[in-house]
């Protein structure tokens, strides 16, 4: 409904007009331009040393390097529908897979408001509980073993949490033990993970023929395909992309991401843009190059806050790679 509101504005000397203008029960304050929104003052750097010494009367607002953050930063917090799984995948053993799984999993856990997991699934005694500091000695043979799990704090009791506030599942120690995890185990973990959690991420091993491996993919969302700078690092990553396809699995090489890690210092022998146009040649959705970091080859748990700017940049642009996937998830 309609309502016509009368105005009466002097335009000189005894003259006056009534202007009339029509409000609908959906125009809101802000509709008539009455708002002043606040500008953003700069978060860092010189300009917000700036800003804090002059009280903010010199506000010379974000550099272009924050705004770039802020945007990375919006495609990370897209919405998902539904749980979200994400598969890293490598043929080779050593060229930062659980690395890249934990670091990408505690970006994504430290910028959005929703769950974020972490699955160790390698059956030759993965190494992801590693990288995190444990809270217990509980594994998924634990949580698969509780049939009493109704809420939150049920699954929470089995998980460890860091600082990034992503949580993880820590898979046997004993490679004989863990060889035991089969598909239908992993199937019997999503159904209770799927529950609680917005964001899925599975550390799988380097076996692709591994028992599990048809749950994994069969239930992935997406991939992303981990390689190393080294030579027989990217052929195995051309390979694992050739496997996927040649399984049926087209679909998930085209949403793929391929990280190429640089896990020794120094520049690589390979020439990495012919790489990367390699690895586009096969499909994927994107391709990722991260830097040497100290922090990340210690191989003991990852601290966001002690990486290198270069390595941290990278990975906030490897979530929102991710990231940009959330908004095609279908319904559920």
């Amino acid at each position: 409904m309609h309502a016509q509101a009368i105005q009466t504005r002097q335009v000189g000397a005894g003259i006056s007009v009534d202007l009339q203008y029509s409000m609908t029960p959906n125009h809101r304050v802000d509709d008539f331009g009455m708002l002043r929104l606040p500008k953003r003052p700069p978060s860092r750097g010189f300009r917000r040393l700036l800003f804090k010494l002059t009280g903010g009367t010199v506000d010379l607002g974000p550099s272009k390097i924050e705004l770039e953050y802020l945007e990375l930063v919006k495609r990370v917090r897209q919405p998902s529908r539904g749980v979200y799984k994400i598969a890293f995948l490598s043929l080779k053993g050593g060229v930062g897979k659980t690395t890249a799984a934990k670091t990408v999993g505690s970006t994504l856990a430290s910028l959005r408001g929703d769950r974020v997991i972490a699955i160790d699934a390698n059956p030759d005694a993965g190494t992801l509980a590693d990288r995190e500091y444990r809270e217990h000695r509980y594994t998924i043979r634990d949580l698969l073993a509780d049939r009493r799990i109704r809420a939150y704090s049920d699954v929470r009791r089995y998980t460890s949490q860091g600082a990034s506030r992503l949580e993880i599942i820590a898979n046997d120690t004993d490679p004989a033990t863990a060889e035991a995890f089969n598909e239908q185990d992993y199937l019997d973990v999503l159904k209770i993970l799927e529950v609680q959690y917005n964001i899925i991420i599975t550390d799988c091993g380097t076996g692709m023929m591994h028992s599990a491996m048809k749950g994994i993919l069969d239930e992935a969302d997406a991939v992303v395909v981990v390689s190393s700078t080294a030579q027989d690092g990217a052929r195995s990553a051309v390979s694992t992309l050739a496997w996927l396809s040649e399984q049926g699995h087209q679909r998930l090489v085209e949403k793929a991401v391929v990280v190429v890690n640089s896990t020794r210092p120094g520049s690589s022998s390979l020439d990495l843009c012919q790489l990367e146009d390699i690895l586009y040649e096969q499909g994927v959705r994107a391709v990722r190059m991260i830097p040497f970091d100290k922090h990340l080859g210690e191989g003991g748990p990852i601290d966001l806050p002690l990486l290198s700017k270069k390595a941290g940049r990278a990975y906030l642009e490897l979530a929102a790679d991710i990231a940009d996937d959330f908004v095609n998830k279908g319904p559920v």
